[in-house]
């Protein structure tokens, strides 16, 4: 029963704006679970992404175990490689390249993990992901060997978010890639949302309720926000719930 998606949907659907707290295992120090996770609810945050591009092995599963002690969020993985699969999480995002043209990252790893999900109770949840042009080289170009979409090729942004509709994806996520320099803009927010009708994920490079309510408004469904809480907690002062 995909209880996590159609959740999405209902909260969409009834003019609600979401947003994930990303938790990156490599960069973040487990002992400081409890606390940090205190924030996250306090905070108007409506799911937990766990995940990153390079990820110790085991690190991602005892993370997860360490979170859901602390929260009732869905906590969803965000996973870089197979090996970031967890059956302690609620459920998993499925991700396809589709930005890039790298077989491994478009198929490649979904045969690797399909023995893994074959008998396992996460929710899976299939989702185009596309990397969109940041000032500096970000991890996702450098491990998935791809090049990022330009940020003034508007029409093949939007023309790749359609495949991965047509394709089925029930998300896409538009990816500035972690430590952006700057956030995608408003114009490939509202021209992607334009053109598709499943839900628009957009993260990387939003590190204030400024830019936070700009990708609400240019048309995120939600918003994904890891680095400026890895470099600053005291932003989720700004994100309380009322």
């Amino acid at each position: 029963m995909k209880t996590i998606y159609n959740t999405i949907l209902k909260d969409i659907s009834n003019g609600k704006k979401l947003l994930a707290v990303l938790i990156d295992p490599d960069k973040f120090s487990i002992g400081n679970t409890s606390s940090f996770i205190d924030k996250v609810n306090a905070s108007i945050a409506t799911h937990i992404f766990v995940g990153g591009s390079t990820v110790e092995e085991h690190a991602t599963n005892k993370l997860v175990g360490q979170i859901k002690e602390y929260t009732n969020l869905p906590v969803v993985l965000f996973p870089g490689d197979v090996s970031q699969i967890s059956e302690k999480a609620d459920a998993l995002l499925f991700l396809s390249l589709i930005s890039g043209r790298n077989p491994e990252y478009l198929i490649g790893k979904h045969v690797e993990a399909a023995p893994k999900l074959r008998n396992s109770n996460l929710e899976v949840i299939p989702t185009g992901y596309i990397l969109i042009e940041s000032i500096t080289k970000t991890a996702v170009e450098t491990v998935t060997k791809t090049k990022p979409l330009l940020r003034n090729n508007i029409q093949l942004i939007r023309d790749s978010a359609k495949a991965g509709e047509l394709l089925r994806m029930q998300l896409i996520y538009l990816e500035a890639g972690s430590g952006a320099k700057e956030p995608i803009g408003h114009d490939i927010i509202s021209s992607v949302k334009k053109e598709i009708k499943i839900p628009l994920i957009v993260g990387g490079g939003i590190r204030s309720i400024d830019g936070l309510k700009s990708a609400y408004n240019s048309g995120a469904d939600m918003v994904v926000i890891g680095t400026a809480f890895e470099n600053d907690e005291s932003f989720f002062d700004e994100l309380k719930k009322e």
